[in-house]
C-alpha cells in the first residue's frame, strides 16, 4: 500500500479466515460505504508459516507472502463479492497480528478485529489479537462477534 499518511480516511481490517474476521470485513465494508473511506483488509502472518492450516507450511517468506495473499484475496472475494462499492485493499505483512495491525492503524480512521481467530481458547471473550488491539491502538477500535 502506498502513501498510508496521505490517506486519514483508511479503515484497517484484520482478516484471518475466521468467522469473526469474515464478520470483521463486512462490518468494514459496511462502515467504509457510508464514510467514504477506503478499506485495508490486512494478514500477518509469522514465520513459520501455518496460517491455521489454511497455507502451506513453508520457510520461503516470498512463497509465504505470496500464499497468505492469495488467500487473503479469496477471502475478501468469498466474504464482499466482486462488487463491494467502496475500496477494499488488501494487505500481507509480516510479523505479530497484533502488533502489525495497531501499527497499520496508527494513521487510519478506525481498527476493526473480529472477537477471536483461529486460537486454541474458544470459550474466551476475546483473543488475544483483538484484546492486545484494544488495549494498544492509538485510534478508535471495534471488535465485532463471530456470528452464532
Amino acid at each position: 500500500m502506498s502513501d498510508r499518511g496521505k490517506d486519514a480516511e483508511r479503515i484497517v481490517v484484520g482478516v484471518d479466515g475466521s468467522d469473526a474476521s469474515k464478520a470483521a470485513l463486512r462490518w468494514a465494508v459496511g462502515q467504509g460505504q457510508a464514510s467514504g473511506a477506503v478499506v485495508e483488509a490486512l494478514a500477518a502472518w509469522e514465520q513459520p508459516v501455518d496460517w491455521y492450516g489454511l497455507v502451506p507450511r513453508t520457510d520461503d517468506k516470498t512463497v509465504a507472502a505470496e500464499a497468505v495473499g492469495e488467500r487473503l484475496e479469496g477471502i475478501v472475494a468469498e466474504t464482499v463479492g466482486a462488487d463491494p462499492r467502496v475500496e477494499v485493499r488488501t494487505t500481507v505483512t509480516q510479523g505479530n497480528p497484533a502488533a502489525v495491525l495497531v501499527d497499520a492503524a496508527r494513521d487510519a480512521q478506525l481498527l476493526v478485529v473480529g472477537n477471536r481467530g483461529h486460537g486454541g481458547f474458544s470459550e474466551a471473550l476475546l483473543g488475544s489479537v483483538s484484546l492486545r488491539c484494544a488495549q494498544h491502538a492509538t485510534g478508535p477500535v471495534v471488535v465485532i462477534r463471530a456470528p452464532k
